[in-house]
């Protein structure tokens, strides 16, 4: 049995769904959370992943921003992101349901692990058990304590090649991890930001950052 783990998909419709149409003989899907936030179509990505059968969901922070209507990061990017992308959000019910963590398969699905701000692939951490985990947009596999951590990376906002969607093909029967990318249009994406007014700070984050 074949799951599609994925993470920080943030409103980019054409990611998912490319990523969605090129993995499409998995059974189930797990989802690290950040649907929303950034990317014009939070509605439709938390539609579109509700529909999945067999699909367990975890809560990240940006989940939580919204369903308190505040985003207390300091950084005027984000707020801007924010400000404007929460006036046209509206499914509220669907990521309320979402899980803070969910144990499964002998792993802990995460968002994040406690206070810290990002676990990279160098980070100095400590875990004790096997973990797979989101937020940080980074894809890695390590070993820690004899334990795996994991993360996808982001699906809809790789830092690195903003048009490279990342994510993990995870056989359970076996217990093979597949690290996979694949690219999309975010000149899609781009454009509709321009369409719906977005400022011109948040327009040319995506604009500046390198492509594949």
């Amino acid at each position: 049995m074949r799951y599609l783990v994925f993470s920080d998909v943030h409103g980019n419709l054409p990611a998912l769904e490319k990523v969605l149409n090129k993995e499409n003989k998995v059974q189930g899907y797990i989802n690290l959370g950040d649907v929303v936030n950034y990317g014009p179509w939070g509605n439709e990505c938390v539609d579109l992943i509700d529909s999945l059968e067999n699909c367990i969901n975890i809560k990240g922070n940006h989940e939580n921003y919204y369903i308190k209507r505040h985003c207390n990061v300091k950084n005027k990017m984000v707020q801007s992101f924010f400000d404007h992308t929460i006036s046209s959000f509206n499914r509220f019910d669907k990521i309320e349901s979402y899980l803070i963590n969910y144990n499964f398969n002998n792993f802990n699905l995460i968002h994040n692990i406690g206070d810290h701000d990002y676990i990279y692939n160098d980070t100095n951490i400590n875990i004790k058990e096997n973990t797979i985990l989101g937020h940080s947009h980074q894809q890695y596999f390590r070993y820690i304590n004899n334990n795996l951590l994991l993360n996808p990376g982001s699906l809809g906002q790789n830092r690195k090649l903003i048009n490279v969607a990342n994510y993990i093909i995870w056989n359970i029967e076996n217990g093979e991890f597949k690290l996979k990318s694949c690219k999309f249009n975010i000149d899609h994406l781009i454009k509709e930001m321009t369409i719906n007014n977005y400022p011109e700070i948040c327009i040319n984050y995506y604009k500046k950052k390198d492509r594949k």
